[in-house]
């Protein structure tokens, strides 16, 4: 059975959206997703699935705004997609905990770079349907707005690299 990994956007981030991983896994069972696990507060949560992709992006989305009363962002990647954003990182000698894959529906436009506001010292390439960028001095320092990534949501490459590492493993071993 497919395995998956669900990235929730604007969840207990800033006091924003706040919900419980107890509650997201109970919804991800009620769905009839098997072997749930979820990883850190911040909406990430690895299961398996029948369903493909577009259904569980379907069913997580209506869950969650039945939750939280607004639509809730959900991206979702296979189990071998989100070790494939891993192994595509353009800045593997950036620091990883400042580093992140902006994840998104689509494909990004060629050009989504070209409008970003506040750049100072990060650099951003375009990947598959994320946008990578390394953050310089930081991602608290950073004025950076990138409107192609508006509908995105982002996580840094050590929680990509535990979430690949979850997603790869066999549940029934």
């Amino acid at each position: 059975m497919p395995r998956y990994v669900a990235l929730l956007r604007a969840v207990n981030v800033g006091g924003t959206g706040k919900l419980p991983m107890t509650e997201l896994m109970a919804m991800c069972v009620d769905e009839g997703f098997t072997d749930v696990q979820t990883y850190i507060a911040s909406g990430n949560v690895v299961f398996s699935s029948k369903l493909g992709a577009p259904k569980v992006k379907a069913a997580l989305e209506k869950r969650l705004h039945a939750y939280a009363g607004k639509p809730v962002g959900v991206a979702v990647r296979s189990a071998d997609e989100i070790a494939a954003v891993l192994k595509a990182n353009p800045f593997p000698k950036a620091p990883p905990n400042t580093t992140v894959a902006i994840f998104l529906d689509e494909p990004p436009p060629k050009d989504a770079l070209k409008d970003i506001k506040g750049h100072q010292d990060e650099q951003m390439r375009l990947g598959k349907r994320e946008i990578y960028v390394a953050y310089g001095s930081g991602m608290g320092r950073s004025k950076l707005k990138i409107p192609a990534a508006a509908n995105g949501t982002a996580r840094n490459l050590n929680t990509i690299a535990k979430l690949a590492e979850l997603a790869a493993k066999d549940p029934s071993s």
